[in-house]
C-alpha cells in the first residue's frame, strides 16, 4: 500500500491523470514533478546549512 491506498485507487488515480493531461503529456508532467521535488529537497538542505549558528568571535587576546 503507498499513502494508504490499494492497487484499484492508485489504478483509478492514473486512470483520471491519463484523460485529463492525455499521454503526450504525461512525460512533461513528469519531468517537471521531478525538478520540483529535486528543488525542494536543495532548498531544504540550503536552509538546514544556513540556519546553523556561526562562531562568535572572543575578545580573549590570548587566543589570537
Amino acid at each position: 500500500m503507498v499513502f494508504g491506498m490499494g492497487p484499484m485507487e492508485l489504478a483509478v488515480i492514473l486512470l483520471v491523470v491519463l484523460v485529463i493531461f492525455g499521454p503526450k503529456n504525461l512525460p512533461k508532467l513528469g519531468s517537471a514533478l521531478g525538478k520540483t521535488v529535486k528543488n525542494v529537497r536543495e532548498g531544504m538542505e540550503e536552509g538546514s546549512v544556513d540556519s546553523e549558528p556561526a562562531p562568535e568571535p572572543s575578545d580573549d587576546p590570548v587566543q589570537q
